[in-house]
């Protein structure tokens, strides 16, 4: 019986092929977000749409979670992701390490909640005024 097993080694000196597998992986679990990757010595891949559209990809937000070796969730201030937000996170060696960085597009960044609310509350003051909106004959409660 044939024991031996193909391995994928993620190290501070990958290739972006060496990304390939776990970023498609990563991508389709996502339901197709954009997945990006790279190791701290070489630029990594950029996956979209169920393929690989960059395999010399680097971002502003991969550099500086190498660089910090921390989790961030932030909006580029360049590149192809500017303004959307991200979250990329450090893989880290046995010492703790930064040696490569996975992002993806953070669709939860999307919703600011506390924009969502503070813009309700003003929806609410406009159409309801300063009565309690709804009103109370108009609650859930007041259906049952």
């Amino acid at each position: 019986m044939d024991t031996a097993m193909e391995q994928y080694i993620i190290s501070a000196s990958s290739i972006a092929r060496d990304f390939v597998p776990i970023a498609v992986c990563i991508h389709d679990l996502l339901g197709r977000l954009p997945v990006t990757a790279r190791s701290r010595e070489h630029p990594g891949v950029r996956v979209e749409d169920g393929k690989v559209i960059d395999e010399a990809y680097t971002g502003p937000i991969l550099e500086e979670v190498l660089k910090e070796n921390a989790t961030l969730r932030v909006r580029p201030p360049r590149g192809p992701y500017k303004g959307i937000p991200v979250v990329v996170a450090p893989v880290r060696d046995e010492e703790g390490d930064a040696i490569a960085a996975i992002g993806i597009v953070d669709v939860t960044g999307i919703f600011d909640l506390a924009g969502f609310m503070e813009q309700n509350t003003v929806i609410r003051r406009q159409v309801c005024g300063e009565e309690p909106c709804p009103l109370p004959t108009e609650s859930p409660a007041a259906k049952r």
